[in-house]
């Protein structure tokens, strides 16, 4: 009972922590989500800014100013050419998305399966009003209302833009700052085990990247084959739906089977299935294993299960940044137990050691130390020049006085 009650006291105080904790991160959204952001691009853009300094020989300014604007411009450019076929791609999608499930629960209830027709209805009415029930306009708005305002939208890429350059320009000083916080006693491991996350972080976004690249592509290149309409912003929809482990690749490659079977009918739809099989495969058993590795090494329970948890308390944002947290903690809270997974890092890069007084107030102090230090030398400077010339004096006195004595 004791025992018991021990723990149960304890982790009624760490949920509580966590509560506290999760409700911070919901009420301060707005800034927490563009730090993240602004985090995932700085770790893909610092070994750029690390060659341009290496080989190019720019000042750090320039090439964190340099990276920036590049991926301002490489997106912008990307979502200005594509952006009408989105805009106007993505209702007609969900349109012949929905036209597809109702011919599939035609094919349910007149089929061999012979389903009731009434929990079929009611099944598509909730899946219609899931996706936002009435075309795109209905869409858009859903989803504006469903995640922030316009001008939430444009605050948080201002901060993200923002810190992202400061953390591309100061990271190791920001950082540093962050780890004087802790005891001292726990500041460095703290720090080698935060250069550890760090990797597994910029593993995992660069490799998630190029796994969302080789989906859109290979079921866009499908549909495109196929002659399913829409194929390009179909592309673009797998693209960003794979950031979701698992559940984004399930869905988008399902949308890309019903507007082929809506388009080109059942034969058109069973082979753009297997197309979307076939990627998902290559992707779950030659991509992730081979690109993630050792870096990134999550049991596909444990991402499936942080996937639910962060859309069931966060929403999309939730999905979005649930794994890179789960992969982050793992590699820390493993490097803290005594479990390195990156030994070739080494331990030779150390935080630097914080004084144990204010920072401001050393500085001032340093300061009218270094006053007085100046203003005490330029005053022996003055009384040694005052002295030399009383000891001058006196030996001219000597030697008038001399001659006098000889005199006598």
């Amino acid at each position: 009972m004791r025992t018991a009650a021990s723990w149960s006291w304890r982790l009624l105080l760490i949920g509580a922590a966590l509560a506290v904790g999760l409700w911070l991160l919901a009420a301060l959204k707005v800034v927490v989500v563009p730090v993240a952001v602004a985090l995932l691009v700085t770790v893909l853009l610092a070994p750029l800014v690390h060659w341009m300094q290496a080989r190019l020989r720019l000042p750090r300014v320039a090439a964190c100013m340099i990276a920036l604007l590049g991926l301002v411009v490489f997106v912008g450019g990307l979502l200005t050419l594509a952006g009408r076929s989105i805009v106007k791609g993505i209702g007609e999608i969900w349109d012949q998305a929905a036209e597809g499930i109702q011919k599939v629960t035609d094919w349910l209830s007149s089929g061999p399966l012979g389903l009731s027709s009434a929990d079929l209805s009611n099944l598509t009415d909730r899946l219609q009003e899931l996706g936002g029930g009435g075309g795109s306009s209905q869409l858009v708005s859903g989803a504006l209302h469903a995640t922030t305002t316009v001008g939430h939208v444009l605050a948080g890429t201002l901060i993200a833009l923002f810190c992202t350059f400061f953390f591309l320009l100061d990271g190791r000083t920001i950082w540093a700052w962050v780890v004087g916080l802790l005891p001292r006693g726990s500041r460095e491991h703290v720090h080698q085990a935060g250069r550890r996350g760090l990797v597994t972080l910029g593993a995992y976004t660069r490799t998630q990247i190029l796994v969302a690249a080789v989906d859109a592509i290979g079921i866009g290149l499908g549909a495109a084959i196929l002659r399913v309409p829409l194929a390009l912003p179909l592309a673009i929809l797998v693209f960003l739906g794979s950031f979701v482990p698992i559940v984004g690749a399930v869905v988008t490659g399902s949308i890309a089977v019903l507007v082929a079977l809506v388009a080109q009918g059942p034969g058109a739809a069973l082979i753009m299935l297997a197309v979307v099989i076939a990627v998902q495969q290559i992707e779950g058993h030659v991509l992730q294993p081979f690109l993630m590795g050792h870096a990134v090494s999550l049991h596909p329970v444990a991402v499936l299960l942080a996937v639910a948890a962060g859309s069931f308390t966060a929403g999309i944002i939730g999905a979005l940044f649930a794994v890179p947290v789960a992969a982050v903690l793992n590699t820390v809270v493993l490097y803290l137990h005594g479990h390195d997974k990156f030994p070739q890092l080494g331990r030779d890069d150390h935080v630097p050691v914080r004084g144990r007084g204010h920072p401001v107030l050393d500085r001032a102090i340093a300061q009218v130390v270094e006053r007085e230090s100046e203003r005490q030398a330029e005053a022996d400077e003055h009384d040694g020049a005052g002295l030399g010339g009383e000891q001058a004096t006196g030996r001219d006195a000597g030697a008038v006085a001399t001659p006098e004595r000889d005199h006598r």
